[in-house]
């Protein structure tokens, strides 16, 4: 069972802080051997989405409001640990960030930066690539859009 808990910056511990570098790090600094700039000054104005099993932090991801990166709400920083990889948790962590980003936003579209690699993962979400790809430190990426839940049928997918 994970236990979810989404909060503002100023309302993690120092231990949720120290948990959510440690993941981040673990995943995009040393797994991917990707040297870039971690804390990029967004984490203070976003929420933060921790899925816990005990104490361990299994799953992870920032929710950053309209205009501080796009123009719609995003989600970024998406990180489960390796060893929880291939478990259907990264698609949980997903789905529960989406419905968050619906109650902070009702009938907002949602835009990411997503890896190339993960393009098929996010479209499962109903996410549609929305550019070509493009390097962000040394890493393909394409900007993706889920459309307005209004605008999407059940199965999440872009109606149309």
């Amino acid at each position: 069972m994970i236990a979810w808990r989404l909060a503002r910056f100023d309302e993690l511990a120092p231990r949720e802080i120290h948990d959510i570098y440690r993941a981040r790090a673990a995943a995009f600094v040393v797994e991917q051997a990707c040297a870039f700039q971690d804390l990029d000054g967004a984490d203070p104005e976003c929420w933060h989405l921790l899925g816990r099993r005990g104490s361990e932090l299994v799953a992870y991801c920032r929710i950053v409001p309209p205009g501080v990166k796009f123009a719609e709400p995003s989600i970024g920083r998406v990180v489960t640990p390796q060893a929880v990889r291939g478990t259907g948790l990264g698609r949980a962590l997903m789905r529960e960030a989406l419905e968050r980003v619906a109650e902070l936003w009702p009938g907002r579209a949602v835009r990411i930066g997503a890896q190339s690699r993960l393009e098929r993962f996010y479209q499962d979400l109903g996410f549609v690539t929305a550019s070509a790809p493009y390097d962000e430190d040394g890493i393909a990426h394409v900007e993706m859009v889920r459309p307005a839940a209004g605008a999407a049928d059940e199965g999440g997918r872009a109606a149309g």
